[in-house]
């Protein structure tokens, strides 16, 4: 009997160890993108271990595996689908692609965005209570969509909500129909709409209203993360421009233009700092803004602007490439110059698939903490560099630490901007 329990004792402790084991792999697999990104003569270790083993297409003799090891030869760019096996049973494909190794220009520089030359972004519809007691929905009824936006009233371009406000309430007191010109992914449309009477207030005129909740096209500062000297593509932001519902903006005639920064609020915890920026709406536009994703706006520079600190393009490092440790940012505090600061990375998400939170970054640079507290508005898109590549750019701040933050992958930027494509435009010329 007490042989028996002792048995089942040690067959307890080693199900469970092996349950243990198993549930490490399984989390492991897990994290095992679905396609990966190498450079030729790369070599990396997936940590993969018995029962789990990893197989190559016979064909594919630039791949060679070893222990869970991926040694990559020196080959022209190709690719493979490896095989994730449980005890000689398929559990995952993996698709592995040997890339050449692509060199940008890192930014810093401050940007002002400007989603249109001219407009109102349509953020959504509001309910009118008219004067008659009804509920209105005047440009629900007129076709307006949310994200359209809002170019001309009776053809004179809109430039800001006074201007709008004005036309609405002379429209309405003379009982008449607003010819409206939308932008709508890139197609100009075209309706009527008539304001509604929503109430008198202290004997003054009538107030008449659209029934829309509209926003300015400027979404204010941010940092240029990279561009690429031939094509002139570029990347910025590092995360996506919404609207005050947090939905996405579409762009239509978006550009960025130069910015000045003309001073700091410094961040605190629960209270994040931001830069103050100036810009001249279209007299500084140094490029157009064609994409506005989770990865950050891209578009095209027109001219290229100057690094102090890099003359010559770095490598982005790919995915597998980036590790914790010491690296710097590049980012502006004021007027235009770009300096750089010493950071840490903290934590490198090994990410199944793209996302906009891969790293998490610590400001480690003194000067950096007195003047700024931190990461603050304004630095989203500031390059992180480490070892001589671009890895990564800053996208949030903790708020309840602000010398920490979220960073994205560089290779998921560079990859979303189109630099890898092999479509050539004309060159910008240089600033």
């Amino acid at each position: 009997m007490v042989r028996r329990n002792r048995f089942l004792t040690y067959l307890w402790w080693g199900l469970l160890i092996c349950f243990f084991l198993i549930g490490i792999q399984v989390h492991l697999l897990n994290a095992l993108p679905k396609h990966l990104r190498v450079l030729p003569g790369d070599s990396l270790n997936l940590r993969l271990f018995p029962p789990y083993t990893l197989v190559s297409p016979a064909e594919k003799d630039f791949i060679q595996i070893s222990e869970g090891n991926l040694e990559i030869g020196p080959t022209s760019p190709d690719q493979a689908s490896l095989l994730i096996s449980l005890w000689g049973m398929p559990v995952r494909e993996m698709v592995v692609e040997v890339v050449p190794e692509l060199k940008v220009m890192p930014g810093g520089q401050a940007i002002g965005v400007l989603l249109a030359p001219a407009g109102l972004i349509v953020v959504d519809h509001i309910p009118l209570l008219g004067t008659d007691g009804k509920e209105y929905y005047p440009a629900q009824e007129a076709g307006i969509r949310h994200g359209d936006i809002l170019l001309k009233l009776n053809n004179a371009t809109i430039y800001n909500p006074d201007q709008l406000r004005f036309m609405v309430e002379r429209s309405g007191a003379l009982g008449q129909e607003l010819d409206v010109e939308l932008l709508r992914n890139g197609q100009v449309i075209r309706t009527r709409i008539r304001p509604v009477e929503v109430g008198r207030n202290g004997g003054r005129s009538p107030s008449f209203l659209l029934g829309l909740w509209l926003e300015d096209p400027a979404a204010g500062v941010g940092t240029l993360t990279f561009y690429d000297e031939r094509t002139g593509r570029y990347g910025a932001l590092g995360h996506m421009i919404t609207d005050a519902a947090n939905r996405r903006i579409q762009v239509n005639r978006g550009h960025i233009v130069q910015a000045q920064i003309s001073g700091v609020q410094t961040g605190l915890r629960g209270r994040p700092g931001e830069k103050i920026g100036i810009f001249q709406d279209e007299r500084d536009v140094v490029g157009t803004i064609d994409k506005n994703t989770r990865f950050g706006i891209f578009g095209k520079l027109h001219v290229l602007p100057g690094n102090n600190y890099y003359r010559e393009p770095i490598p982005v490092a790919l995915a597998h490439q980036v590790k914790k440790g010491p690296a710097e940012i590049l980012t502006v505090l004021e007027g235009e110059k770009v300096e750089r600061f010493a950071v840490e990375i903290i934590k490198v998400n090994r990410q199944r698939r793209p996302d906009d939170k891969g790293l998490v970054i610590q400001i480690t640079d003194s000067r950096l903490l007195e003047r700024t507290g931190g990461i603050i508005q304004g630095m989203s898109g500031s390059p992180i560099i480490q070892d001589g590549r671009l890895v990564g750019a800053v996208t949030h701040v903790f708020i309840s630490d602000p010398t920490r933050g979220f960073g994205i992958m560089a290779e998921w930027m560079l990859y979303e901007s189109g630099i890898g494509d092999t479509q050539i435009g004309n060159p910008p010329r240089t600033a």
